[in-house]
């Protein structure tokens, strides 16, 4: 049997272990060693198993996953995000699907601040979507808004995606990460629209609130006690903006600015920490071990030369760059449902470039489309991290397939988003042309 034949048969065999509700961490290790047993033999599978999570795990950028998660944990264990929803329901109460849009331009600044997919996804997961569902939201619609507003922590800058790209394309890094500013911010005025088109449809998803009749000094008074959020964010951003603080040291920033604000408030105790560790340290540790398996994936796919395999039938399309975008575009989406997309960037690079550049395709502009397909990936099915990432947060108050169903809604989204930007490349361009 040759290695191809064999990388195709372990995605047959991952999607049937998924199928039976395996771990989904579990079945891509267990899957990744047995195929790099039967490629290379026993020992490179055991050096495989051995190295590569440590290697992953260890990595320093990976420490804002679980410092945003702890600032998370804290402003939603210490009460700091309560008065925010009940503010939300004061200003939103009268549009159907208030909150849920509120959240949607709330990640879009969160996943500014971070640049992380996962960290935003599982942050919003422990802070809004428990307030949705106890407003009578659907839980679909609840989970799906929080999971995918999270995928622009890799298009918003600042995004590690971006630059890793920038660094293989041999193009500005500052370009780049500019170019990822308006096709962010569509994407959220996008999802804001399918929320109002989706409520409007379907009234039960998002029940009308009636807004609290409040004094006009009370209203004046739960609109200030909202402060603590804005300046955790506003502190975040402007730590990395101002230069003072990596994006990664950010995540201890925020950590720490959530820890000051809850003991300012006095609503911080020996209780509230404990739970928000814990929170803290058995999210993280569910996010990594998906994560790591995931990598082990795409390294065991890396072995059976199937990524290449495609990537020769798109080579065979012709010269027309249109069509060469559409080709890789299925490449991606296909490769979004299955692996890492860190890894599927390092992964295809070498391969997708050379025909990129032959093709005469604009660098910038290609390399924002790669990383929208691959966040499209994240949301995916039946290997979308963010979902599953989200499952870990909410755990069985809501089902995997409830998260997926949630999140079709912004994939139509995507669908119009990904049109634009294929059909409009200056939407992508103008920002870094004025570099």
């Amino acid at each position: 049997m040759d290695n191809t034949t064999i990388g195709l048969l372990a995605v047959g065999i991952l999607l049937l272990l998924m199928a039976l509700r395996v771990p989904i961490g579990f079945a891509l290790a267990a899957v990744a060693f047995g195929g790099t047993w039967a490629v290379r033999g026993p020992r490179p599978a055991a050096s495989i198993l051995q190295n590569l999570p440590y290697e992953f795990t260890a990595h320093w950028t990976l420490t804002a996953v679980p410092m945003f998660l702890l600032m998370g944990a804290l402003a939603g264990n210490s009460g700091l995000t309560t008065d925010l929803f009940r503010a939300l329901r004061l200003m939103f109460g009268r549009l159907r699907g208030g909150i849920a849009i509120a959240t949607n331009f709330a990640g879009a600044g969160f996943a500014a601040a971070c640049g992380s997919s996962m960290a935003t996804t599982a942050t919003l997961g422990r802070i809004a979507v428990p307030e949705m569902l106890a407003a009578g939201y659907s839980p679909a619609l609840a989970t799906g808004v929080a999971s995918a507003v999270g995928t622009l922590g890799a298009i918003i800058p600042p995004s590690i995606m971006m630059i890793v790209y920038a660094i293989f394309a041999e193009v500005s890094a500052g370009k780049m990460l500019i170019a990822g500013i308006l096709p962010g911010l569509l994407t959220a005025a996008a999802y804001a629209l399918v929320i109002n088109l989706a409520v409007r449809v379907r009234p039960g998803m998002a029940p009308r609130l009636t807004p609290e009749a409040l004094p006009r000094a009370e209203t004046r008074r739960i609109l200030w006690r909202t402060w603590p959020l804005p300046v955790l964010s506003l502190g975040v951003i402007g730590g990395i903006y101002s230069g003072l603080v990596s994006p990664t040291e950010a995540g201890a920033l925020g950590a720490g600015l959530a820890f000051l604000v809850a003991a300012m408030r006095r609503s911080l105790s020996a209780d509230v920490i404990r739970r928000s560790l814990f929170e803290t340290v058995s999210t993280t540790a569910s996010i990594l071990f998906i994560a790591t398996g995931a990598l082990l994936f795409t390294r065991f796919l890396a072995l059976t030369g199937l990524p290449y395999e495609i990537a020769g039938l798109i080579d065979q399309m012709g010269t027309d760059p249109l069509v060469i975008v559409l080709g890789a575009s299925i490449v991606y989406l296909i490769f979004g449902c299955f692996l890492d997309p860190l890894g599927v960037l390092l992964l295809t690079l070498p391969v997708v470039l050379p025909i990129f550049h032959a093709a005469d395709i604009d660098p910038i502009w290609i390399g924002v489309i790669i990383v929208k397909y691959l966040e499209i990936g994240m949301l995916t099915p039946p290997l979308g991290l963010n979902v599953f990432v989200m499952k870990g947060v909410v755990g069985d108050r809501v089902p995997l397939g409830t998260i997926f169903r949630g999140v079709s809604l912004f994939l139509v989204a995507e669908v119009f988003v990904m049109a634009l930007l294929i059909g409009f490349p200056q939407i992508v361009t103008f920002l870094p042309d004025l570099m």
